[in-house]
């Protein structure tokens, strides 16, 4: 073999071996790009929209707790139900049906006498208590009744209560509308941002719901799990969405 036949023979295997190089990058390159516009095209516009509105909540539960002492728990006990008749009365005269109060079971338990922090072992006295629950429609009714409960206590009854819980039966009904209004409000926010820089606003890819928040009425309390407020009448029932939009 003469050297310019081998010459000839390392410069074919030479140009093939940058051929094969050339072709193995571009398809690499082909791929990235190909990588990189999948991305683009997964990516849009995320916004997040919001709805509120305002109710009354046009149902009310209220525990009541009549608690009586004595030396030994049978005049405890009788204490407590003449706490509780003395209650009832209260509610019956202002206008509470007497087939809305659900009373609940006596309990009992006991104190002990303790001499310099330690037990003697001896009884001091016994406790009786007794659960009053009232449920009604009538909110704003129950609440001018606990508004009015120091009648009663001013009558030597041991009456413990935390308040009324208002709720709002509607809530079923109020969650499409909002939802529906939270999704609007979310198309008006990105057309707003688009538009400044000269996009547009295309279809919907994906939408998630937030939690519904039942605050008081102006309160800014807001929680991830959702906020349900049950102290006040006058509430702000709001809920969000979060839309990602594609972008033209």
């Amino acid at each position: 073999m003469t050297d310019t036949s081998k010459g000839v023979r390392i410069s074919t295997a030479t140009m093939i071996s940058a051929l094969l190089i050339a072709v193995a990058m571009g398809a690499g390159l082909y791929q990235v790009g190909r990588g990189m516009a999948s991305r683009g095209d997964t990516s849009g516009l995320t916004i997040t929209g919001s709805a509120h509105v305002n109710v009354s909540a046009d149902r009310a539960v209220w525990t009541l707790t009549v608690t009586e002492m004595a030396p030994t728990a049978s005049p405890a006990v009788a204490r407590v139900s003449q706490g509780v008749d003395a209650l009832s009365n209260y509610l019956k005269q202002g206008g509470i049906d007497a087939s809305l109060l659900e009373l609940g079971g006596i309990s009992t338990s006991y104190n002990l006498d303790y001499n310099k922090g330690n037990s003697t072992g001896k009884i001091l006295n016994y406790q009786a208590s007794r659960d009053v629950t009232l449920r009604s429609n009538d909110v704003e009714k129950i609440q001018k009744l606990s508004q009015n409960l120091g009648i009663v206590l001013a009558t030597g009854v041991n009456v413990f209560s935390n308040g009324p819980q208002y709720y709002v039966s509607t809530l079923a009904d109020l969650r499409p509308q909002l939802l529906a209004n939270a999704m609007k409000d979310a198309k008006i926010r990105a057309k707003a941002l688009t538009s400044a820089t000269g996009g547009s606003v295309g279809a919907v890819r994906s939408a998630r719901q937030g939690p519904v928040q039942v605050t008081a009425a102006d309160s800014i309390e807001v929680s991830d799990g959702g906020v349900y407020d049950t102290r006040t009448i006058d509430k702000t029932v709001t809920t969000t969405v979060t839309v990602v939009f594609d972008q033209k």
